[in-house]
């Protein structure tokens, strides 16, 4: 059973014990504060769809210090399974990955007949919650246990984007995002292997790899594993992107690219697919992928589709797609700028506010940084430095103060 990414919660008879009303003032049941506490520490968010009036109930929440808890509110008098579609696009998430736990059976059987994939709890089972393996992150990473901090600072970049009075491409550009790459080291594996697992829309195959496998492929010298982190002047969305590449012959076989669905909407996994493909040609091999075709992975072929990629050979819902490295390619995105790291340079997850160092200041005071002329670092395999060859000659640009840059601006 895949693990639960955030449980949304009724409030009245459910998180207290009554109803909200003017001058009535429930306590919160322990049961339920503990279990909103447990789950949070494990990087499971929270959200809220109930009845009732939107002021009231969100003044009642913030006086017994639980607002910061909930990613997404919904109050109001619609339906329970509308609230819960829009909080599920409003954190980026699959339908899958959300649950609900309300008092009233009604609302559980009418939010489970339109959604059928969220599973449904009754408010008595808040206790056993924690104890359920859906519950139960197989990893609890530092980013998971920023993951509620994280999505509070993307409402204020949501809120900065609906003030924005230019197009939606002038505002990717004034987020100054800077992406971040660099070879997986060993405090990079439990976050690679929770994007595995939790990454399913933006995720060519749909593959996991475990720590063991994640840990053998960074050793190999035929295989390379790149992780990505981001940021941009509200602060860090942290390690987002993940890449596995397998040398073949003179090909470089892509086995796994993902994204987070955090920053679906700012268009990095483009990004980080046209940082691979020139790390291969620069090497003088072929960029090949593999994609498995599944029911929410489907943005992920158009993306190697407008990177170039073309398909190769075709086996049911398997495909092998191919970059001719003698043809013009397309060219890549634009907005995010492109910083190489050495190994364990960490991009932080620390949330962050305006007025700390930008990601301009950033790639300013590294090495590695994609020029405007697209020029990047060859592909290469983990040295004892951080450097090294992989199928080709030349040395692989590094940004060396990233980690330095980026504890600045968590402090």
């Amino acid at each position: 059973m895949s693990t639960v990414k955030c449980l949304v919660w009724d409030l009245d008879d459910t998180l207290w014990d009554g109803v909200v009303l003017e001058g009535d003032r429930p306590r919160p049941f322990a049961v339920a504060v503990e279990t909103l506490r447990t789950l949070d520490r494990r990087g499971i968010l929270h959200a809220v769809a109930s009845r009732g009036h939107p002021q009231t109930s969100a003044a009642h929440l913030a006086h017994h210090d639980l607002a910061e808890l909930f990613s997404a509110v919904e109050i109001g008098w619609g339906s329970k399974s509308d609230a819960v579609d829009r909080i599920a696009r409003a954190l980026g998430l699959a339908l899958d990955a959300v649950a609900f736990v309300d008092n009233d059976p009604v609302e559980r059987a009418e939010v489970a007949a339109v959604h059928p994939g969220i599973r449904c709890y009754r408010a008595d089972q808040l206790d056993e919650l924690p104890d359920r393996p859906e519950f139960n992150p197989e990893f609890v990473t530092d980013e998971a246990r920023q993951r509620r901090r994280l999505y509070r600072v993307e409402r204020h970049r949501t809120w900065a984007e609906q003030e924005f009075e230019g197009s939606r491409g002038e505002f990717l550009a004034s987020l100054d995002l800077t992406m971040t790459v660099r070879r997986a080291s060993e405090g990079d594996l439990a976050r690679a292997h929770e994007l595995t697992v939790r990454t399913h829309q933006l995720n060519t195959t749909g593959r996991t790899f475990d720590m063991t496998e994640l840990r053998h492929l960074s050793a190999s010298p035929g295989h390379e594993v790149l992780v990505a982190g981001l940021r941009d002047r509200f602060g860090s969305y942290g390690t987002i992107g993940l890449a596995v590449s397998e040398l073949a012959g003179a090909d470089s076989v892509l086995l796994l690219l993902l994204t987070s669905c955090r920053v679906l909407s700012r268009g990095v996994g483009a990004v980080l697919l046209d940082h691979v493909v020139h790390r291969a040609v620069g090497a003088g091999l072929r960029p090949v992928a593999r994609f498995v075709s599944t029911p929410v992975n489907q943005a992920m072929l158009v993306t190697l589709r407008f990177a170039g990629f073309e398909v190769v050979e075709r086996h049911g819902d398997r495909m092998v797609l191919a970059v001719d490295p003698d043809r013009p390619r397309p060219r890549g995105p634009r907005h995010v700028r492109v910083v190489t790291a050495a190994a364990g340079a960490g991009v932080g997850v620390g949330v962050g506010t305006p007025g700390g160092a930008s990601p301009g200041d950033i790639a300013r005071q590294t090495a590695g940084t994609h020029g405007s002329d697209g020029t990047h670092g060859s592909y290469g395999t983990q040295g004892t430095d951080g450097t090294g060859e992989f199928g080709g000659s030349g040395r692989t640009e590094r940004a060396d103060r990233v980690e330095d840059a980026d504890e600045r601006t968590s402090q």
